[in-house]
């Protein structure tokens, strides 16, 4: 499995995770997403550095809202 996919499955980790335990934060999950490749979709490429980005994103989401509840 390639770093690529790695990072897609903790993300699904993630998001399910806070689907499951924090609903409060589901809304947040469209708002945070900036993984979309870029070009155009013939020629798109998984940027690995947003995916790795988006997944901070998502863990710092909750280790804040765990912080502040």
């Amino acid at each position: 499995m390639d770093k690529a996919s790695r990072i897609l499955t903790e993300i699904s980790t993630v998001a399910r995770d806070i689907e499951e335990n924090y609903p409060e934060l589901q809304k947040y999950l469209d708002e945070t997403q900036d993984t979309l490749p870029e070009g155009a979709n013939t020629n798109a490429k998984m940027d690995e550095k947003s995916l790795e980005t988006y997944l901070n994103t998502l863990k710092e989401m909750i280790k804040k809202y765990e912080e502040e509840h």
